[in-house]
């Protein structure tokens, strides 16, 4: 998909999908899925960018939450707690080039994601 196929708005909406996912940071448990979750559920049917990079951006937040869950009891053993800041630091970096990449109107494909929500 090229720049020009999409307005100003509806690559806005795109980028907060993204972006929404960071919240879980300043401490809202399951931030990371619920506020892709909303703002997918609000856009999806009239902005199919915001569809798309809902989608993707939820694949995404459900898989390193199952990643960050399974971290926890390694913790015990500590080889979790450098995991899990892996996983943290690979969320951020991760948003932040789908954000950019969104912004600039093309679609972008989280790696590890787990396909919960298929993109047609």
């Amino acid at each position: 998909m090229t720049e020009m196929d999409v307005n100003k708005n509806e690559k806005l909406w795109a980028l907060f999908t993204h972006l929404s996912a960071l919240v879980s940071f300043i401490g809202i448990p399951f931030g990371n899925v619920f506020g892709p979750l909303v703002i997918w559920l609000i856009k999806r049917e009239e902005m199919p960018l915001v569809d798309r990079s809902g989608r993707e951006a939820l694949n995404f937040q459900l898989s390193m939450t199952i990643y960050a869950l399974v971290t926890i009891p390694l913790m015990f053993i500590v080889v979790g707690i450098p995991l899990f800041i892996a996983l943290a630091i690979t969320n951020v970096i991760f948003v932040v080039i789908a954000s950019i990449r969104t912004n600039e109107g093309r679609e972008y494909h989280y790696p590890l994601a787990i396909p919960f929500f298929k993109n047609d």
